[in-house]
């Protein structure tokens, strides 16, 4: 072998080592390439995972804060506690009410229970699958209500099959109102969101998701006795309770199933007991081997490499933003309207607070052309003695007995006093009151009616109480004085054919309460017109409005008093009669 043959040999053999020693080192560095590649990608998937969970969860939150006010506001409606109490009048208002509010809010179905378990009122009335009878003392959701205030369950629906969530809150005489919430709008918008959407409850049972297939799915073993439990409550099919698709791996960060692996991340929600899960699909796989690949090549194809790992990078980024903004905005949206749903509430109890006052004015107008003839009568007699008395005054100054002439003098001023006392009495009585309210003396509430009523009070048989000195009711005089003027009115027509025409005022009081009756000896009230008769236009008198008594219970409710009607006794003599009680605070 020549020494240019063997040198040749030596610096292939040093080639092949030198090349052995750069491979070795090229896939030493595109192991760490890869590694590092890998930790940064599932980080930054994890970061992205976690909002979009939390955007979701905020969707969903929204939709259960929109829909729990209803049953609030529901709670203290005039139908609804009337429909308990068994009004069949205000049985079919409600159903219309509950019809409208249903169409406005999208709730499926809006219904009343009554304290026996027995629906009396639906926003599906109309249908042939209406809830009205139907018996739901079986529904936990009923149960819980009474028992505990308010409560909430997610199940199949008895008649439309369909799931959702039913909240319930109790209210007077042991009713319960009940919403159906559904949740097919959201599970839609998750879906186009990306990624596979659950909400789970405490027992690991899927109720929410973007995939419909998946509910009911377990997402863990459950006992006996809690899949037994869920069944019955649920009332779901024997297919249901069936074990998730996908498993989840080292805890609950990764699921894997359906050929893919899966980040997740889980986050409470409004609803109490409901978990929100997202698992994004992940293939970390082809993110080593882009960033080995990058890491093994040349220097000169660095730049490309990198150059194509941030394009694909800002891809994945700009993405996920667009899912981010899509979920805010609907998140917006959803604020959005629950905010305008509150101000036109708010708009519309207004209105009803300036329509009500407005009845009450025509009220007392109405009640003017009453009193006007009173007015008249009550005046004539003065003016008329005015006259005499001017006429003779000025006959006494010719003769010169100014001791005579300044006694008519006298007189007259007291008759123009008298006068004057009435004409007060009716303006203060037909303007409009403020809400203002004082510390009143009820004997001048007494006194001032009875100034308005006098006329109309002729050949009636009164029986006044005695009143201890400066007692005195927290209120508004001329508000006290409609409210009272109206019953003694009622009082006054009601025995205008009886032969005992008697009014007695009876009054009682304590540390913190007045209450003052208003009775007469007329026919009464009946057993059916007595149920109703705070409801507007129920009267049992043929030109009667229906609408003086509706309007002194609003008034005394607004002074924080009371009117009800009493039970007959009979008391003095007098026959059954009506009994009404003003009850006021004492000031």
């Amino acid at each position: 072998m020549t020494a240019r043959t063997a040198l040749a040999a030596v610096g292939r053999s040093i080639g092949v080592r030198w090349g052995i020693v750069a491979a070795i080192l090229a896939i030493a560095a595109a192991f760490v390439a890869g590694r590092i590649a890998e930790q940064r990608v599932v980080t930054a998937l994890h970061q992205q995972v976690e909002s979009d969970a939390r955007l979701r969860a905020a969707l969903l939150n929204g939709e259960l804060a929109r829909f729990r006010l209803l049953p609030l506001t529901l709670a203290d409606d005039r139908d609804v506690i009337a429909a308990i109490g068994g009004s069949a009048a205000a049985k079919r208002a409600l159903d219309i009410k509950l019809e409208a509010l249903s169409r406005v809010t999208g709730a499926p179905a809006i219904y009343v229970i009554g304290s026996d378990g027995i629906t009396i009122s639906a926003s599906n009335w109309r249908s042939a699958q209406s809830f009205v009878g139907a018996d739901y003392r079986f529904r936990p959701y009923f149960r819980d209500a009474l028992a505990r205030g308010e409560a909430s369950q997610y199940a199949l629906g008895t008649v439309s099959g369909h799931p959702g969530l039913y909240l319930s809150r109790r209210i007077a005489n042991r009713g319960v109102i009940v919403i159906k919430l559904e949740f097919d709008r959201i599970e839609r918008v998750w879906a186009s969101a990306g990624g596979i959407t659950l909400v789970r409850n405490p027992l690991g049972v899927v109720l929410v998701t973007s995939r419909p297939a998946w509910r009911f799915a377990a997402t863990r073993p459950l006992s006996a006795r809690d899949e037994a439990q869920f069944r019955g409550e649920a009332r779901v099919t024997p297919a249901a309770l069936a074990p998730l698709p996908v498993a989840a791996v080292d805890g609950e960060d990764r699921f894997v199933g359906l050929g893919t692996t899966f980040l997740a991340r889980a986050v409470v929600t409004a609803q109490p007991g409901w978990q929100l899960l997202l698992l994004q699909p992940i293939d970390t796989a082809v993110a080593v081997a882009a960033a080995r690949r990058a890491a093994s090549v040349s220097a000169a194809l660095a730049t490309i490499a990198l150059a194509a790992l941030a394009w694909a990078w800002r891809q994945r980024v700009t993405q996920s933003r667009r899912r981010t903004e899509d979920l805010e905005r609907a998140v917006a949206r959803q604020t959005a309207d629950l905010r305008r749903e509150m101000d036109e509430r708010a708009e519309s109890e207004a209105r009803a607070a300036e329509l009500r006052e407005a009845l009450r004015q025509a009220n007392r107008l109405a009640a003017l052309g009453q009193i006007t003839a009173s007015v008249a009568h009550e005046t004539a007699q003065p003016v008329a003695a005015i006259r005499t008395y001017a006429a003779s005054g000025a006959t006494l100054l010719d003769r010169g007995a100014m001791a005579e002439a300044r006694e008519n003098f006298v007189r007259i001023g007291g008759l123009a006093e008298r006068i004057g006392a009435v004409t007060a009495q009716l303006r203060g009585f037909a303007r409009r009151q403020t809400g203002e309210m004082r510390p009143v003396d009820i004997a001048e509430v007494i006194d001032g009616a009875l100034l308005i009523l006098k006329q109309q009070l002729r050949g009636v048989a009164l029986d006044l109480p005695t009143i201890a000195p400066h007692l005195a009711v927290i209120g508004g005089k001329v508000r006290l004085e409609q409210v009272l003027v109206i019953l003694m009115q009622n009082a006054v027509e009601a025995i205008a054919a009886c032969e005992t025409r008697q009014i007695a005022l009876t009054l009682a009081s304590d540390a913190t309460h007045v209450r003052l009756v208003v009775a007469d000896t007329g026919p009464g009230v009946s057993a059916e017109i007595a149920e109703r008769l705070f409801t507007p236009f129920v009267t049992s008198r043929p030109q009667g409005l229906g609408l003086g008594l509706v309007i002194a219970h609003d008034i005394m409710v607004e002074l924080g008093g009371t009117l009800r009607l009493l039970p007959g006794e009979g008391e003095g003599g007098r026959g059954g009669g009506a009994r009404f009680e003003i009850g006021m605070r004492r000031a």
